[in-house]
């Protein structure tokens, strides 16, 4: 009889870094694929700021995102995974294998799966109070494809520029007509193309900064350069931090932007190493981060098994 193989009782068989609904799909998926398995969630998914999510499949009445993702916990612990709120500040290398840092000590492990996300740039000057308050009243937005039937016929302000603020206003265009485009910092950048279809799509365009916030019972209000504005929700168009930094400091390659590079079966350039959700391609939507996550799972299992036969 062989004998067992030191590395795998040192290691877990794979680390997933990443407590969103990419990070807990692939949990489960690999912990029913009877792998040892530790993901580590510093507890900013944006997933857990959803009020309520009406386009998930299966939930026809909405479900609120920390529901969503304490249900999928659930889930994922009854095959075995194992979740620990801690934040991983560094990842290495370790030969073919990996070890990462979080809560003061160094863990490692055959494979790493990346669902760490994207962080949205919020309204400038916004407190942290304000904001999360508004946002649970749905009076500050982040995804017309998820919830711009919500603001259907109402009164909708997009705080942005240039190119991405004018695609984002007439993305919304298809729900309501009563909007206006609002600089964060000065005057708009736009050109002459951008105004043309802006003009001709019937959007208002209001000059910053916007300077200061208020909810005023169902609505919030924005101060600009052309006083107080009032909307029933405002859509922040300022772009978002991709969060692939540990695996950037380890050599894979990314965008521009950067989102990881990644195979059909969502590995990086780093063998091992895989990504899966808006760390990949940010389209913020929970369906398509579910999917990457179970493709990504299956090709961890199947890579684990190519370097030592998964047998019970």
């Amino acid at each position: 009889m062989r004998k067992p193989v030191l590395w795998r009782k040192l290691m877990v068989d794979c680390i997933i870094i990443g407590g969103g609904p990419a990070g807990l799909t692939a949990a489960i998926y690999l912990a029913r694929y009877h792998l040892r398995v530790r993901l580590f969630d510093c507890g900013s998914s944006r997933a857990a700021m959803i009020p309520c999510t009406h386009n998930h499949a299966g939930f026809p009445g909405g479900i609120s995102g920390p529901e969503l993702l304490s249900r999928m916990l659930a889930q994922a612990e009854e095959y075995g995974a194992v979740r620990e709120k801690k934040r991983v500040t560094a990842m290495e290398r370790n030969g073919e294998h990996f070890r990462v840092h979080a809560g003061g000590e160094w863990l490692d492990a055959r494979s790493i799966l990346l669902a760490t996300g994207v962080v949205n740039h919020r309204p400038p000057g916004m407190t942290d109070m304000l904001h999360d308050e508004a946002v649970a009243a749905g009076l500050i937005r982040y995804c017309p494809v998820c919830d711009g039937y919500e603001v259907t016929d109402r009164r909708v302000g997009v705080i942005g520029t240039s190119d991405h603020g004018t695609s984002e206003a007439l993305f919304l265009r298809g729900y309501t007509k009563d909007l206006t485009l609002i600089s964060a910092n000065g005057a708009h950048a736009l050109d002459d193309e951008c105004i043309a279809v802006l003009d001709e799509a019937g959007v208002k365009r209001a000059e910053g900064p916007c300077s200061d916030y208020r909810i005023d019972g169902e609505r919030i209000d924005v101060k600009t350069a052309e006083g107080w504005l009032g909307f029933d929700s405002i859509y922040p168009a300022l772009g978002s931090d991709i969060r692939s930094e540990l695996a950037l400091e380890i050599g894979a390659q990314a965008s521009d932007e950067g989102c990881l590079t990644v195979s059909d079966h969502l590995e990086t350039s780093i063998p091992g190493l895989f990504a899966a959700g808006d760390v990949v391609l940010g389209l913020d939507q929970i369906s398509h981060a579910m999917g990457q996550a179970g493709v990504a799972a299956t090709a961890i299992r199947n890579h684990l098994a190519e370097k030592e036969p998964l047998r019970r």
